[in-house]
């Protein structure tokens, strides 16, 4: 059987049980739901439900809680549960507490939608990678677990088995396979069959990585909440996907509101200091005026001076020089006028001076810059100038943010999640990655394994204990398998 077959076999049965389920009371509403706020990370929040006996629901099925206040009812999914106390992932808070909240569970959409991707795959060739698929469709018909299709170990081939009975074991093994990809610029998907699984791999490898000298945080992402806070010595509750996206875009904001105010306060200073310097050129302007107005006053000054001199001593000039003197015009009488004309222009040139020290009196504030404010205007022009200039910034301040959960998934080396949540959770539908490694895979469901499958573009790696497979019969076809509610768990 190759992938393709076995595609259009399981979406045809969960099509089926879709059906099924939407005959039935499975996704009746649930009553008198008890609730607490368990914890908050970015716009996610984590509730613990308590159902009324006898009512339960398993991991990765949607639901919504209307509460019995006039909050606005909510989406989740359901993380983690036992007996009728579940945990669920909700995208909106109900409050701290809530009571007689209505839990309407969607297991027909949620098996819809798994349906839908397997049919997209079958009917969209060229947007899935089937290749490593059909390696792995042989493995999936096995029905006791005793073939081994592809050897053990950690070989190179587009599938590799890690077959051993020893659960830590394997995860160590797992984890120096995840260190080797990433080294060589992988991108890993890694599928559990539950979250509580999903959290402890997490911790084994981030654990591995930081003993190789890597920085988890930076490689490692849990899609969902988790739902512990240390595994393995390891906070792994710092390395969930919308922890890292909050931490990544509340950083990011406070980086804009930084340029933003930089921004701004640069355009604040570029007309202050334009104007300044607008006034310190007039500034300078009339302090050159009254340097030339004072110099011709002391020329005047110098020349009254001669003027009195050759008055005072005029009787006892010498005859040829008073001659001279008379030659050109210049006797007592015009001397006595030349000093009336120079110290009425000195009247004048002090009255254009006394004008003008006003002016600089009113300009030398006005021009004057504070100390600190150049150096600061110069540090904001430099970083202006590395940015792009203004242009730049402004596109890039009206620029809105852009929260996109697929291109900051795109960014992580090392995707942890379910099986189930990858085939139903449309954000898988757009990405693509180039190993995928399950995790206990005996204890996946066929469809989810394949729908994950068809995401990656070179490897498969399928770990777990052999004899699991025949133990938990969701790799068979027989229809006696497959009448379970939940066949995706």
């Amino acid at each position: 059987m190759t992938a393709r077959d076995l595609l259009e076999t399981w979406a045809l049965r969960l099509e089926t049980e879709q059906k099924r389920v939407s005959a039935s009371a499975l996704d009746q509403p649930i009553d008198q739901v008890t609730g607490r706020l368990v914890g908050t990370t970015g716009a996610l929040h984590l509730y613990e439900l308590t159902l009324p006996h006898g009512s339960s629901l398993a991991h990765d099925t949607p639901l919504s809680i209307v509460p019995q206040n006039d909050l606005e009812p909510t989406e989740g999914i359901v993380l983690a549960g036992q007996n009728h106390v579940i945990l669920a992932q909700t995208f909106d808070t109900i409050g701290q507490t809530c009571t007689g909240a209505t839990v309407i569970p969607d297991r027909a959409g949620f098996l819809a939608t798994s349906a839908k991707r397997l049919r997209d795959m079958l009917a969209q060739p060229d947007a899935y990678r089937l290749g490593p698929a059909d390696r792995l469709a042989p493995l999936l018909e096995a029905t006791t677990g005793t073939e081994d299709l592809s050897g053990t170990g950690t070989g190179s081939s587009v599938l590799t088995t890690v077959w051993e009975e020893d659960l830590s074991l394997r995860r160590q093994r797992l984890g120096a396979l995840a260190i080797e990809m990433i080294l060589t610029n992988k991108r890993i998907l890694v599928v559990c069959p539950d979250h509580q699984a999903a959290d402890s791999l997490v911790g084994t490898t981030a654990k591995a990585m930081k003993a190789a000298g890597l920085m988890h945080q930076t490689w490692v992402s849990r899609y969902e909440m988790t739902l512990a806070q240390q595994v393995e010595g390891i906070g792994i509750h710092e390395l969930g996907f919308e922890a890292q996206m909050y931490q990544f875009y509340a950083k990011s904001r406070a980086d804009k509101a930084a340029l933003r105010r930089k921004y701004e306060r640069f355009r604040e200073l570029t007309p202050v200091l334009a104007h300044k310097g607008q006034k310190q050129k007039d500034l300078d302007e009339v302090r050159l005026l009254e340097w030339r107005l004072l110099t011709q006053v002391s020329d005047l000054q110098a020349k009254i001076k001669e003027t009195n001199d050759t008055l005072s001593a005029y009787e006892n000039l010498p005859l040829l020089q008073r001659l001279s003197l008379q030659a050109v015009g210049k006797n007592v009488e015009s001397f006595n006028q030349y000093l009336t004309l120079y110290e009425s222009q000195c009247s004048e040139l002090r009255g254009e001076i006394d004008i003008a020290k006003a002016r600089i009196a009113e300009l030398a504030p006005e021009a004057a810059v504070p100390k600190d404010m150049r150096p600061e205007f110069s540090e904001l022009k430099e970083e202006i100038v590395r940015l792009g200039g203004t242009k730049k910034i402004r596109e890039l301040l009206a620029a809105e943010e852009d929260t996109s959960r697929q291109a900051f998934i795109q960014n992580r080396r090392l995707v942890v999640t379910t099986a189930s949540r990858v085939l139903s959770d449309p954000l898988f539908n757009r990405v693509r990655f180039d190993v995928l490694i399950a995790d206990e895979a005996p204890w996946i469901a066929a469809a989810p394994l394949l729908g994950a499958a068809g995401l990656v573009r070179e490897r498969i790696v399928i770990s777990g204990n052999r004899r699991d497979v025949a133990a938990s019969g969701l790799w068979t076809s027989r229809e006696s398998q497959l009448r379970s509610s939940t066949p995706l768990a």
